[in-house]
């Protein structure tokens, strides 16, 4: 930091002026001793002229002297008036190395921060994948107790953990796509799948099949659960894929779920038994895929459900037993039964509202029965190449906004079975 050193105002006058007399004395005594020192003579009386002089030799000395006093005043102004610029100067350059510093500590602190973020990150991920490993391990466990606990790992795990949250789902999704054959309810009979032999009356058998059906249970209890969180909600799974392509459900609640966005894939899946209820449900954003699934037992209730932003596909759909119920369901773009089967069973389309297009073209009904009454189909609907060979088809009551599409039937009556008989 520069620094100011001046003497007292008055000391420095003192020394100015003396300085100063010293120097007129020395020009006069030069003088003189340059003249030789001549005498002088002293008049016996003295003039006003000599008095004059006298007065302008005063008064020249006095105003040397305040000359003197001005110009050291003079000149501390000036070193003052430097040294406060060098002041200034100074603490400009001291603000701007605050500055610097305060830029070099907040980007320390950053870099500080962003490594402990990395490593913050690479302990959650290493945990999540420790966590993933546990529950993978507990749902591969011949323990039904330890199943169970896995599901729970599994479905908190993704709760916590967004990133693999996908990952979860398809784990979850794939547990109930594998091998299974649901337990009976009325005897301790387990039919064994495919060898053409009778069934094996095995009590041990029996419970593990039904500890096994409480595990697929508990899998799409979470699930649905999580799908009727809002769609803001942290721990909301609604616009996730779900793949239960092949998967047996022998009951399961989904009533009231929002799928939104993700495609969802029901493609070869058998509802078997039970009750599987997606009435109120909501498939926005995406096609969903019925594809190849059967339905040949139980109840699936699709009552009041609402398939949007995709079309929905039931191609080669077998419906060969139960009742499936689409009551109140609405189609806001488009059903597909291209080459479905309805052998046996009923099915219900009352109050169905379908927009855009229908098409069973291809379709077989058989036998059972399928019922429209109050349907909306808004684009019509196309039957080419359907064949009618049994059971009980109803549209009576059905709205028609553009005339369906059917082959030519021979005296242009629908076969027997198909209500009405005038179209």
């Amino acid at each position: 930091m520069p620094e100011l050193r001046l003497w007292g105002i008055r000391r420095s006058i003192a020394l100015a002026v003396a300085t100063a007399l010293l120097l007129v004395g020395g020009l006069i005594a030069a003088a003189l001793g340059f003249a030789g020192w001549p005498g002088l003579e002293r008049g016996a009386t003295v003039t006003a002229a000599t008095l004059f002089d006298l007065l302008k030799l005063v008064f020249a000395v006095v105003a040397g002297i305040g000359g003197v006093a001005a110009l050291v005043v003079a000149y501390r102004r000036q070193r003052v008036a430097e040294h406060t610029n060098a002041l200034a100067e100074f603490a400009h350059q001291l603000a701007h190395a605050a500055d610097l510093r305060a830029e070099v500590t907040k980007a320390l602190a950053e870099a500080a921060d962003g490594r402990a973020k990395i490593e913050t990150d690479r302990n959650g991920v290493r945990l999540f994948n420790e966590r993933f490993a546990k529950a993978s391990e507990q749902l591969g466990s011949e323990k039904a107790a330890v199943r169970l606990a896995g599901v729970y790992a599994m479905a908190g795990l993704a709760d916590d953990w967004r990133g693999g949250r996908q990952t979860c789902i398809d784990v979850l999704c794939a547990y109930l796509r594998m091998p299974y054959t649901p337990p009976s309810d009325t005897s301790d009979e387990i039919p064994v799948p495919g060898d053409g032999e009778a069934p094996i009356v095995d009590a041990e058998t029996v419970r593990a099949a039904r500890e096994e059906r409480e595990v697929r249970h508990t899998v799409m209890r979470l699930i649905g659960r999580h799908l009727r969180l809002a769609e803001d909600d942290a721990t909301s799974w609604c616009s996730y894929d779900f793949d239960f392509t092949g998967a047996v459900f022998d009951g399961g609640n989904f009533s009231g779920t929002t799928f939104s966005g993700g495609e969802v894939s029901f493609v070869g899946a058998t509802f078997s038994g039970g009750r599987v209820f997606f009435d109120d449900a909501t498939f926005s954003g995406g096609a969903v895929y019925f594809d190849d699934a059967t339905f040949s037992g139980g109840w699936t209730f699709f009552d009041g459900a609402t398939f949007s932003g995709g079309p929905v596909f039931f191609i080669r759909v077998a419906f060969s037993g139960g009742r499936v119920s689409f009551s109140g369901a609405t189609f806001s773009e488009g059903a597909s039964f291209v080459d479905a089967t309805f052998s046996g069973g009923q099915v219900f389309l009352d109050a169905v509202k379908i927009d855009r297009w229908a098409s069973f073209n291809g379709a077989t009904f058989s036998g059972g029965r399928v019922s429209s009454a109050g349907a909306t189909f808004s684009e019509g609907a196309s039957f080419t190449e359907a064949t009618f060979s049994g059971g009980e088809v109803s549209f009576s009551s059905a709205t028609f906004e553009v005339p369906p599409t059917f082959d030519d039937w021979p005296g242009r009556r629908p076969p027997d079975g198909v209500l009405p008989q005038e179209w």
